[in-house]
């Protein structure tokens, strides 16, 4: 036999020991169960042997122990993605479409006995009303009226929302997508779009450089008419004074020639035998101008001045005596400016009167 170990006794544990364990633990089970602390943004909903009983407010909150039971509720607001979704436009174009709703839990109580789940509820009904909101518009709608979309959503969904306790803050739709053969067709649409505004942006700029042309030519032609006519204007202005001074000049010479011709009369009549002699009053008037013309003073007689008479009217029409003065009258009240207002003078056209009278004095000239 081999050799022999000794027995060891293990130490007896006190009986009073091991209960004041049980009873240390027992007790720190209890307060933890008794005593439960609640975050600032949470709610709690308290139930004891699965009765509610109350909704625990933030900080720390007795309990009974052992039997109750609580559930969270986050009071912030909070984001649920809605997925994406396909639909059929009232015009029937296939879409697809996103959105993301803002939620915030107002009744604990209500979110609790109410519904179950609460963000899987609201998520499920954003995703049937997105699908019928896309359906009730056409495409273009769809595209163009992102906020109509998201203000008809959150409509729809606040009704039912409120009965648990949950308000939709805001929906957003992220994207509206049509089908490939769709975004084909509106692509080639926007782009003959754009060459149709081209073409007409070319077109506006060729009319209106057109237009800026025939307004510059106008403008030149404008200009060249009225340098033509302020032309024209001055050299019928330079003949009409030219025919006025020898109109003037003419009138010198008739009247010269009228008393030289009642002189040569008057000698002839000197040897005539008859001693009577009946002098016109025409040739009276020639002697008194005669001799102021000699003399250059009045023809006097005894200390009193012979008076001249004037020519009568036949004697006037006949040198053309009146339609020099009103021809000196004209040219002295001539407006320059008033005939650049009017119609451009035709040279051919000025005083045709005055135009007889130098004729006429240049053909006695020529004689």
């Amino acid at each position: 036999m081999g050799p022999t170990i000794p027995f060891q006794t293990v130490p007896s544990v006190e009986p009073f020991a091991i209960v004041a364990m049980l009873v240390l633990g027992l007790a720190l089970v209890t307060i933890w169960s008794l005593v439960e602390i609640v975050d600032a943004y949470e709610r709690e909903a308290l139930t004891v042997f699965g009765e509610y009983r109350t909704i625990l407010e933030p900080g720390i909150n007795f309990v009974p122990p052992f039997v109750n039971k609580t559930y969270t509720f986050d009071m912030r607001t909070q984001t649920i993605d809605v997925p994406r979704q396909e639909a059929i436009t009232r015009d029937n174009s296939p879409v697809t479409a996103d959105a993301v709703v803002y939620i915030r839990v107002m009744d604990a109580k209500r979110a609790f006995l109410e519904v179950e789940h609460y963000h899987n509820a609201v998520s499920n009904l954003a995703q049937t009303t997105l699908r019928a909101v896309l359906g009730d518009m056409e495409l273009d709608e769809t595209l163009n009226k992102r906020q109509q979309i998201n203000a008809k959503i959150r409509e729809e969904l606040d009704e039912p929302t409120d009965e648990w306790g949950i308000r939709v803050e805001s929906v957003e739709v992220r994207e509206v997508n049509p089908s490939k053969d769709v975004q084909q067709a509106m692509e080639q649409q926007t782009a003959a779009e754009r060459k149709r505004r081209a073409m007409i942006l070319e077109a506006q700029g060729q009319r209106r450089s057109a237009i800026e042309r025939a307004d510059g030519d106008k403008q030149s032609n404008i200009i060249r008419a009225q340098g033509e006519k302020q032309s024209r204007i001055l050299e019928a202005q330079g003949e009409a004074i030219s025919t006025v001074l020898r109109a003037r000049a003419a009138e010198a010479m008739g009247e010269r020639a009228v008393i030289n011709e009642g002189l040569s009369t008057l000698a002839e009549i000197g040897h005539s035998e008859s001693t009577t002699f009946v002098l016109p009053q025409e040739l009276t008037a020639m002697l008194g101008r005669y001799g102021k013309h000699l003399t250059g003073s009045d023809v006097t007689e005894g200390g009193h001045e012979l008076e001249s008479l004037p020519f009568d009217a036949e004697t006037r029409d006949l040198i053309g005596l009146d339609e020099i003065s009103e021809i000196v009258g004209e040219i002295d009240t001539l407006d320059v400016d008033a005939l650049d207002r009017e119609v451009p003078v035709e040279t051919d056209g000025v005083e045709p009167a005055a135009r007889a009278d130098a004729d006429a004095v240049e053909e006695s000239e020529a004689e």
